[in-house]
């Protein structure tokens, strides 16, 4: 595998484990935006690419781009839309009746309501494989562990 830099705006293609390829964006601050697509095999027209709805936007550590594991297939600039990170949330493991707004853009944090996070992704940072794995059960029908482990509890 090919070492690569992290590229705000490049688009990478990943090789799923359901032997289809996923498609993605770098964003800033260690956040990737996931389209809605999988192809049987690989696109190289990025703007095929672009012009999907996105799937979800997580933090993925590093090494998925930089050992070359998810491939920069080309780059544009980022839309509107994808400039901005959304809110995640954090709910706090000793005592789960508190939460708090994590601000991707700032850092910051806010203190919020249980009904202010719902459909937020969980502030975390993610291994490429549960990334994959997400968007392949995703178009398989099924739940996946990782969202599961995530979600809210109540």
């Amino acid at each position: 595998m090919k070492r690569q830099k992290i590229t705000i705006g490049s688009v990478i293609r990943l090789s799923l484990p359901c032997e289809k390829f996923g498609y993605g964006r770098i964003l800033k601050n260690a956040n990737y935006a996931f389209y809605d697509i999988v192809t049987a095999s690989e696109i190289e027209d990025i703007s095929k690419i672009i012009s999907n709805p996105i799937l979800f936007i997580v933090s993925v550590y590093n090494d998925a781009i930089t050992s070359g594991r998810w491939v920069k297939i080309g780059k544009a600039p980022l839309e509107g839309t994808l400039e901005q990170l959304p809110m995640k949330f954090i709910q706090d493991a000793l005592n789960p009746s508190i939460f708090e707004l994590y601000d991707s853009n700032t850092g910051e944090t806010k203190k919020a309501k249980m009904s202010d996070c719902v459909g937020l992704e969980r502030a975390a940072v993610w291994e490429a494989i549960n990334v994959e794995e997400r968007i392949c059960d995703h178009y398989l029908g099924r739940k996946n562990n990782w969202v599961e482990e995530l979600r809210i509890k109540l």
